[in-house]
Parts: C-alpha cells; structure tokens; sequence
C-alpha cells in the first residue's frame, strides 16, 4: 500500500482496527462484509467505487487466479474473492499491514481464499506464470524503476494473462502540494506521464486493451453528505484530510492525472 507512513506497530493497527469496528457498530465476532468494511480498507483514488469498476473491466473469472500487488490492508483482495469466488494473493511491503490484512480477512471470513504475503514489487516471490491477473491501485507512483515493475508483472503472468490498474500519472506541470497520499515530500514521488507509462507496458510486453484518463469522470463526481463515520482511512493515515484535499487540488490543476487500463500478455 503505497504512501502509508507506518506508524504504527502491527499490533496498534490491530487494535485501532477492531476499535473502529466496534465504534462504528459492527461487532468483530460476527461476520463482516467487505462491503461494510469499504471506506476503511480501500486506499487508492474512488475507493470501493473505483474497485468494482476496475474488476467489470478487468474481466475477472471465478477460476482466476489473482495477484493484488502493493493491497495493504487487503480491501480490494476481499472484494473479489467474495464477489466472484476467486482466489487471491497479497504482497505488501509492510509487515505491519501485512497484520492488518490478514485480521480483515479473518474477519470476513476470507482467509482461506486470501494469502498474504510480505515482499517487494521489484522482486515477487512467485514463479514465473502464477498468475491469470496482476491488479494494482495507486501503487507505482511510489516505485522510481517502471521497467523492473512491469517485467516482473509480465513474468509472474500465464501466457494471455491481464495486467489490471488504476495509478496516478503525471501532469502537464510539477506536482507541488505536499503531503500527498502517497507522498509526504516530492522524493517519495514518482509520477510519469501517462504517455510513457503506455510506452513501457509496450515495450515491455504488454499489449493494452483499455488505458484510458478518468481524472475529469472522478472530479465531477459530487457525494452526498453522509454522517461521519469511524470506519474510515484515518484510522491508520496521519493528516488525511490534508493530503486528499492535496490530491484533489492537484488533479483539479493538472499536475496529476488519474488513468486506468488493462493490458494483456503477449
């Protein structure tokens, strides 16, 4: 999960977690939906809406198996394994996610079709072919080596094989408000344009079947007020506020883009 400074110890994610929960009026001992875990466990642009756009064009089967690259607290793991009945790998940097993600899963009773996994983008700890589709949200803009990225998603990907993803891309000017989502400062930052994103997939393989700028569609998007809840991303994000009004005024003003596709395997 890109740009989460952790913080927090495994165990305080833990705690923190199970203290929304209940906060929120769930009772952690009974079954959970992912549905009624959405704005907490969703930490990409679009959140849970975004997600189940994402698995309509990804084109997702039951008999898939599938990579969920940089999935944090697992949100997104969750909703298509209890959505089309597939089966579901997690790598995540931090440990302490890690922990988080697999608690969620226990608690929605996931777990046998969830797997986490702590381990690195650059370096995925699976054979080659494992996977019928890799899925990633909002993850590459912290990870400066593109090409290293998509040669490891091309290599753990079965011939055919789907790359699905929405990241932020960027714009015609310097991104210049601090802190992001996924960036306290301009170093943790590594925007491309969407052009040259398009141009590596290719070079390294991919060949795109959707890749398309949502960031108008998103920013015309108007929700209702809706009473505050405990379930949200700032249980485990410091100065959320901040960094979302940060990120919806960079979009505004061009500096970041936000684009989607899904590429396939030569």
């Amino acid at each position: 999960m890109a740009g989460l400074e952790a913080h927090y110890s495994a165990r305080d994610i833990e705690a923190r977690i199970l203290a929304a929960v209940r906060a929120a009026g769930l009772n952690p001992e009974h079954r959970l939906s992912p549905e009624e875990l959405g704005a907490l466990d969703h930490f990409h642009t679009g959140g849970l809406g975004a997600s189940r756009e994402l698995l309509e064009l990804a084109q997702i089967r039951a008999e898939d198996r599938v990579l969920d690259i940089g999935a944090g607290l697992a949100g997104p793991a969750r909703l298509l394994a209890s959505a089309l009945g597939c089966r579901v790998d997690c790598l995540e940097m931090s440990p302490d996610f890690c922990a988080g993600a697999i608690l969620l899963n226990r608690l929605t009773g996931l777990d046998d079709r969830i797997e986490v996994h702590n381990g690195s983008a650059l370096d995925l700890p699976f054979p080659d072919h494992s996977f019928d589709v890799v899925w990633m949200q909002n993850v590459g803009m912290n990870i400066a080596d593109k090409r290293k990225l998509y040669a490891e998603i091309y290599r753990v990907l079965k011939p055919g094989g789907r790359y699905a993803f929405q990241e932020m891309a960027a714009g015609g000017a310097a991104t210049s408000y601090f802190p992001l989502p996924w960036a306290t400062d301009p170093a943790d930052s590594f925007l491309v344009s969407a052009e040259e994103m398009r141009s590596v997939l290719g070079e390294s393989g991919f060949i795109a079947e959707l890749f398309e700028d949502t960031s108008d569609a998103h920013l015309s998007r108007t929700t209702a007020d809706a009473a505050p809840s405990p379930l949200t991303l700032g249980v485990y994000v410091d100065n959320l506020a901040q960094k979302a009004g940060n990120a919806r005024r960079s979009l505004q003003e061009g500096q970041v883009r936000l684009v989607r596709g899904v590429f396939r395997v030569k």
